[in-house]
């Protein structure tokens, strides 16, 4: 049953509610039974005890006289049931053919509802004038179980009919219920055969987080192969030059390689080399990934322990409410890279202290690093960060890993802020949005 229950949604609510209902139509008609037996019984049994209650007044009114009643027709026209009246003297029954089964009756000296086979019957015990008189009131209820179990069978025929109404209109519900699926397939299929690039339909809500995450998962994979080709552009731009300069040098024999023209050779290869590593780091972010998460908390730990030891002479301090067990859903390298690279740069430009504050809301996590140095200038804050600006050229030093910071952070559509000012040391602030919720 696993195996029908993962191949179709259709067939795996067939077979969930087509029992369901199939068992739920089996119980009804077996409690109809157990009622109509029940209800049947309880309706002749208040018949039988009326009908001798009729025939108690009826002889109490002759004074318990009860030879007209043998010689008139009365009862007989009027009763529905087999009776008997006996006396010390007297034993009256009606009809005569029910004499066998009613004169056992008559000598059992337990009164009221009496069964012995298919024969039901009442009995009651009183007394008139001193004498005492015993009346029994019965029926043959095999008739009545046959009527019973035509009724009960064509109850069958209809519960069989509503079983295949409700297969229909479970059918029916399903098919419409999925033909927002049916959408998303043609979709699905249309973005394999490249017609479109996003899934851009409606769907139901259930459906919404699974066409919002293929949609982020296409953006992760646009932003990636955006990123390798510009990576690729960036590296062939940057490498080109030093390349060609040490070709020259090396193609030129008519020139000897001194030290100086030597140390020219290395250092063109160690731009090489530099440009190659930066690039190649940045190439390893992995950007918003669905389910993967990392601990800011034991993280900036664990990086304020190690750059205590690099910078000795100053503190760095962790401000946080959050427990060391909090997640969140950023990329554990991504975020070891953000923060290795803004509390290196808080360290290295600081006088004294370093602080690094963690604080999540209930739209976005925040990170912040202060540090007592130098600060930047408001005109000069906009430079920060800014993509192939290289680290000798970046305002008053501050910069250290922030382009790489920048490019992170917009994957993850955050928000990446300066605040400070000259002499009052640099403040940056990074703000992730949380993700929203799908409702139930």
């Amino acid at each position: 049953m696993t195996a029908k229950l993962r191949g179709s949604i259709k067939g795996s609510l067939l077979i969930l509610l087509m029992p369901a209902a199939i068992g739920l139509m089996a119980i009804a008609w077996v409690i109809h039974g157990v009622l109509l037996e029940r209800m049947s019984e309880a309706f002749l049994t208040s018949r039988l005890h009326d009908e001798v209650a009729f025939l108690e007044r009826q002889i109490r009114r002759a004074d318990g006289q009860i030879d007209h009643i043998e010689t008139g027709s009365y009862f007989e026209d009027v009763f529905h049931h087999a009776f008997a009246i006996s006396t010390p003297t007297q034993t009256l029954i009606l009809p005569a053919s029910w004499e066998a089964p009613l004169t056992p009756l008559l000598s059992n000296p337990r009164d009221g509802v009496i069964r012995i086979g298919d024969i039901i019957a009442y009995r009651e015990t009183f007394d008139v004038s001193g004498i005492s008189y015993t009346v029994v009131v019965s029926e043959d209820m095999s008739s009545l179980r046959s009527s019973q179990a035509e009724l009960h069978a064509w109850t069958a025929v209809v519960s069989l009919l509503l079983v295949i109404l409700l297969a229909s209109i479970i059918w029916l519900g399903i098919y419409l219920a999925m033909r927002p699926a049916l959408s998303l397939k043609s979709a699905l299929e249309q973005l394999q055969e490249g017609e479109i690039s996003r899934i851009e339909i409606t769907p139901p809500e259930e459906f919404r987080p699974l066409v919002a995450q293929v949609n982020q998962l296409l953006d992760f994979l646009d932003r990636r192969l955006e990123r390798s080709r510009q990576a690729l552009a960036n590296l062939s731009h940057s490498i080109k030059t030093p390349i060609t300069a040490v070709r020259q040098i090396l193609e030129d024999t008519q020139r000897p390689l001194d030290a100086d023209i030597r140390q020219q050779m290395v250092s063109r290869l160690l731009d090489i080399d530099k440009q190659l590593e930066s690039e190649m780091r940045r190439n390893r972010f992995a950007g918003p990934q669905l389910g993967k998460t990392a601990l800011p908390v034991k993280m900036v730990r664990d990086l304020v322990w190690m750059f205590g030891r690099l910078y000795p002479e100053k503190s760095f301090e962790l401000k946080t409410t959050l427990d060391d067990e909090t997640r969140w859903p950023v990329e554990e390298h991504d975020l070891n890279e953000i923060l290795g690279n803004l509390i290196d740069n808080a360290g290295k430009w600081s006088v004294h202290q370093v602080e690094v504050s963690l604080s999540q809301r209930t739209k976005w996590f925040q990170i912040d690093v202060q540090d007592d140095g130098p600060g930047v200038n408001y005109a000069e804050q906009s430079q920060l960060g800014r993509r192939g600006l290289r680290l000798d050229e970046q305002a008053n030093g501050h910069g250290l890993g922030l382009s790489i910071v920048r490019e992170i952070v917009e994957q993850y559509d955050g928000v990446l802020e300066f605040e400070s000012g000259k002499g009052k040391g640099l403040r940056v602030s990074v703000r992730f949005p949380r993700l929203k919720k799908s409702e139930s």
